[in-house]
C-alpha cells in the first residue's frame, strides 16, 4: 500500500515538531514547504521544498500533481497570504486541510495591553509624542514604522530588516528565540524602553518579552490575530497527530 502524502506548510516550531513526529512513519510520505522567509532554516528530517507556489492556482496544481492526501497549514499565525491560499487551494482540489495554529497569549493581571488589529494601527497607537519603542514583530512589516520617525526604535528580528525603518534613531538586533526573562528585562531596561510592540503570536519562545513588560510596568501594543475560517483547526502537535491518524485511517 502506497504511503499517504502529507504537505506541511511550515516555518514554525510546531511545523518542525510535527515533521519530527511523523518522520519515522512508513505509512506517510511527508514534505515540508518553507516559504523562504528565514534565510538559513535548520534542516528537517523529512523532504523539504523552498519557495512559494505561485498563489492559489500554483498550490492547487501542486496538490493535484503530487496527489497530496492531507494539507497541513502550520505557518506563522500572522502569515498574511499562505493561510487564505491554503484554504482556497484545498477547496479547489477537495484536499483535506488541517490548520495547526498555536494558541495566542492571554492577558494576565498586571498586563497593560493596547489592542490593535494591524501593524498600521500599531503605528498610530504609539501617538505623536516621542517614545522609546521595542519592536518585536519580525522583519517584514517593521518598515511601516517609518510613518512615525519621531520615536526611538529597538527592532529585533531573525534576519535583517529590509527595507530599514526610515527614522533617525534606530537600533537593530539579530537574534533567535527562545529568550529568557532576565535577558528581556535587561534589554528593555538598558534601552529605557517605555512601550513594546508585539504580535500575539503565542508560544513560549518569545513570551518572555511580554512577562518582562509586565514586570517593568510597560505598555504593550498588541496586534490581534485574524480568525481562521474554512479549515479544521487544532492548537497542539498532539492534536494534529490525532487528526492525521483519524483523517488518513484506512477504510474498513
Amino acid at each position: 500500500m502506497a504511503a499517504s502524502k502529507i504537505l506541511i506548510l511550515g516555518g514554525t516550531t510546531e511545523a518542525r515538531k510535527l515533521a519530527e513526529a511523523l518522520a519515522p512513519r512508513k505509512d506517510l510520505d511527508v514534505t515540508v514547504s518553507l516559504a523562504g522567509r528565514t534565510q538559513e532554516p535548520r534542516p528537517l528530517p523529512v523532504k523539504t521544498r523552498h519557495g512559494g507556489f505561485g498563489g492559489v492556482e500554483g498550490l492547487a496544481a501542486y496538490l493535484k500533481a503530487e496527489d497530496i492526501a492531507l494539507l497541513v497549514d502550520a505557518t506563522h499565525p500572522f502569515a498574511q497570504r499562505m493561510t487564505p491560499n491554503a484554504i482556497a487551494a484545498a477547496e479547489l482540489t477537495s484536499t483535506p486541510l488541517l490548520c495547526l495554529n498555536r494558541p495566542g497569549w492571554v492577558a494576565e493581571p498586571g498586563d497593560d495591553w493596547r489592542m490593535v488589529t494591524s501593524i498600521e494601527d500599531a503605528v498610530e497607537k504609539l501617538g505623536a509624542a516621542s517614545r522609546r519603542v521595542f519592536l518585536a514583530i519580525g522583519r517584514q512589516e517593521a518598515h511601516l514604522f517609518s510613518r512615525a520617525p519621531q520615536h526611538f526604535y529597538l527592532a529585533r528580528s531573525v534576519d535583517p530588516i529590509d527595507p530599514p525603518i526610515k527614522a533617525p534613531d534606530c537600533r537593530y538586533i539579530l537574534a533567535t528565540g527562545p529568550f529568557s526573562l532576565d535577558d528581556e528585562i535587561r534589554l528593555l531596561t538598558e534601552h529605557a524602553i517605555d512601550v513594546v510592540v508585539s504580535k500575539n503570536s503565542g508560544g513560549a519562545a518569545t513570551y518572555a518579552k511580554i512577562e518582562a513588560a509586565r514586570r517593568l510596568g510597560l505598555a504593550v501594543v498588541m496586534v490581534e490575530r485574524k480568525r481562521v475560517d474554512g479549515a479544521a483547526c487544532v492548537d497542539t502537535v498532539e492534536g494534529a497527530l490525532a487528526f492525521i491518524d483519524h483523517a488518513l485511517a484506512p477504510a474498513k
